[in-house]
């Protein structure tokens, strides 16, 4: 009869399909991939789950816990299957290619927004502040002009950039048109929000890299990172190693991680002691050669 009928339908123990979907949704989050890989579609026409018994208690679980979401999300984390190792060794490939059957922990790349939020979050910049208009982060020249999208009428004729904290808000807030999405973010399979998207696709290409390479903001990341290393992450590389891997990985790095990452920033340190005006036009950090090795060790592409 009215929206209030219809939101007791929803949730009722007469109608498990809410519960389901969330649930699988939730799942999809941590694990990369919903217990039913179509996310988007529980009908005739959609995957059966890889683990129907696993779905249905952790449906009941929301649903007698008066859809309690954090508690769930709780469940999830915590979980053996979660939280085991994400190494996939031959055996492991040949029995379970793509991780259906949960034989180890989950491990797929970040979404754009997310990764733009990870970068700021571990150099410092991150502005944690909710709500508000839409901000414009730095974008590539004249790009609104490239492919027409003109509103000389409400006074945005170019992308106007934001100043100050502003630049360094969380992707979510990032204005967003349809014609003209952040070019980075649709690199990064971001949908263009022309429809409904409830299950983003993941690739890997070159044009990743290259994006991240030239995308101002995770330079900038990275140059602010490298100043907080050296502030805070003690006197000698080796400390200092073991800073920065814990602050973007939340764990100690393998002996040979350490030694690539040792390797590295020697190379750079050499590299840059030797050519100061190159070392300049590449991230101009002021006069230290270890700020600007650490920005290269740092910076996404590296």
């Amino acid at each position: 009869m009215n929206r209030l009928t219809l939101a007791r339908w929803l949730v009722s123990p007469e109608n498990p399909l809410t519960a389901r979907v969330t649930v699988n949704r939730l799942w999809e989050r941590f694990f990369g991939i919903g217990l039913v890989q179509t996310s988007e579609d529980f009908g005739r026409q959609g995957e059966t789950p890889s683990h129907p018994e696993l779905l249905d208690w952790l449906a009941l679980e929301l649903r007698d816990s008066g859809w309690d979401l954090k508690r769930l999300q709780k469940l999830l984390v915590m979980s053996a299957a979660y939280r085991q190792s994400a190494a996939a060794t031959p055996g492991l490939l040949e029995k379970d290619l793509y991780n259906r059957l949960l034989a180890r922990g989950p491990r797929f790349r970040l979404d754009p927004e997310v990764i733009r939020d990870q970068a700021l979050a571990v150099s410092g910049l991150l502005n944690p502040d909710i709500g508000g208009p839409s901000v414009y982060p730095v974008q590539i020249p004249n790009l609104w002009k490239e492919i027409g999208f003109l509103r000389p009428e409400i006074g945005m004729d170019e992308w106007p950039t934001s100043e100050g904290p502003e630049l360094y808000r969380r992707g979510v807030y990032t204005f967003w048109r349809r014609v003209c999405t952040y070019p980075t973010f649709a690199t990064f399979d971001a949908p263009s929000r022309e429809v409904c998207t409830a299950r983003r696709p993941r690739t890997n290409t070159p044009l990743q890299a290259l994006a991240a390479l030239n995308e101002p903001t995770l330079l900038e990341a990275a140059r602010v990172f490298a100043q907080r290393i050296l502030r805070e992450g003690g006197d000698v590389p080796a400390q200092q190693i073991e800073f920065a891997f814990r602050t973007c990985l939340g764990r100690n790095p393998l002996p040979a991680e350490r030694q690539r990452l040792l390797t590295l920033l020697d190379q750079q340190w050499r590299s840059f002691e030797h050519d100061f005006e190159a070392a300049e036009a590449l991230v101009n950090v002021g006069s230290a050669p270890g700020r600007r090795a650490w920005t290269c060790v740092v910076w996404p592409p590296g």
